[in-house]
């Protein structure tokens, strides 16, 4: 009962959990709502702690992916799925062919796309068992590396920002500190660049951030160094997890927005952003450039209108914005109201996507 009372909490629609003896499969799917459409959402492959993380995790995710979709005007649900082992090491072709039979079985449901621990390798693997898989190789009409377009989202939500902040169209001569060198980061960097932003960043492997010092003439500080540089926009763009009491403290920037997940310690911490003068672009709002490019393989990928789809998160940032100060609440909390209505409104002429509605859990062994 302990499941279902997490399920309930949230409205949870199924949680569906996976076994293959053969292959050592173990993996979890969980669906948090397909009112707009299917559920579509990343496999993470990783070596938990425990079962109970592995739920925690998967549940957590999926509930993040459905506001997201919301928010970024897509006609999809929120949905997650992880494989419980060592990608490293666990990792194989049969293994990921049995997790592939075992997703075609949820009938489009959900729609399973890559994440940590997996790659687009192996989506091309899973689509020999299932049609429902998104993010493939861009030689078969996939979408390839989603990183760019993300970058680009990232870009037009700081527009929306600064916008907001210093009153200004261009970012030329703003500066602004990254968070992580790696492919989303990098690609931020670039278009930064030629914006005529100054840059700041860092990365935990040197090399990284020296290719964008290199290319880009930024400027390199230490990892532990980047919360506290004088800078007009803080971008995280690595882990998430990392805006707590002691490096909110140590900020000197007006905007936090960057494409990292999960930026807030806690929901908690937006509130003391704000309270600090420092506007921030909640994560799943402004990085979901690489939802909308994946989600464009459903129609046949195009990426000039992925680019253009990606683009409006400039309005979307707007939009919580502006619910932020007409409602007196924190950002993070108006971007929540503003998935939430769109689902509410959407009920109203449908129920889920082509299943019941109450909450559910199946099992699944072979």
């Amino acid at each position: 009962m302990i499941i279902f009372q997490r399920m309930e909490e949230y409205d949870y629609e199924e949680l569906v959990f996976f076994q293959d003896r053969a292959t050592k499969l173990q993996a979890i799917v969980a669906i948090h709502n397909t009112v707009l459409g299917p559920a579509l959402g990343g496999c993470r492959f990783w070596q938990f702690t425990s079962e109970r993380a592995a739920i925690d995790d998967v549940l957590r995710l999926a509930r993040g992916m459905t506001y997201k979709a919301s928010v970024a005007g897509l006609n999809l649900g929120g949905g997650k799925s992880v494989i419980i082992g060592n990608p490293k090491t666990h990792k194989t072709e049969p293994l990921l062919r049995a997790f592939g039979r075992f997703i075609n079985t949820l009938r489009g449901r959900y729609i399973v796309a890559e994440d940590v621990g997996t790659s687009t390798d192996d989506m091309m693997i899973i689509h020999k068992e299932t049609k429902h898989v998104v993010g493939l190789d861009e030689r078969h009409g996939g979408s390839g590396d989603p990183s760019p377009v993300t970058a680009y989202g990232v870009l037009h939500g700081i527009k929306a920002c600064t916008k907001e902040v210093f009153k200004t169209k261009g970012l030329s001569g703003l500066t602004v500190a990254i968070q992580g060198a790696g492919h989303v980061g990098y690609h931020l960097a670039r278009h930064l660049s030629k914006e005529g932003v100054r840059i700041i960043v860092t990365d935990i492997y040197k090399k990284k951030a020296q290719q964008v010092v290199d290319e880009f003439g930024a400027e390199y500080v230490k990892p532990e160094k980047i919360y506290s540089v004088k800078c007009d926009i803080f971008s995280p763009c690595a882990l998430g997890g990392i805006l707590d009491d002691r490096n909110i403290r140590a900020l000197k920037c007006k905007i936090v927005a960057g494409s990292a997940n999960n930026q807030l310690k806690s929901d908690q911490y937006c509130g003391k952003l704000e309270a600090r003068g420092i506007l921030y672009a909640p994560d799943y709002v402004i990085n979901a450039g690489g939802l909308i490019n994946v989600a464009d393989e459903m129609k046949g990928y195009n990426h000039s209108r992925a680019l253009h789809k990606a683009a409006r998160i400039y309005k979307a940032v707007t939009r919580v914005i502006k619910i932020a100060k007409e409602e007196k609440i924190p950002t993070c909390a108006a971007a929540d109201r503003m998935a939430e209505r769109r689902i509410e409104r959407a009920k109203k002429a449908h129920t889920i996507h082509g299943a019941r509605k109450k909450p559910a859990i199946r099992q699944i062994y072979t």
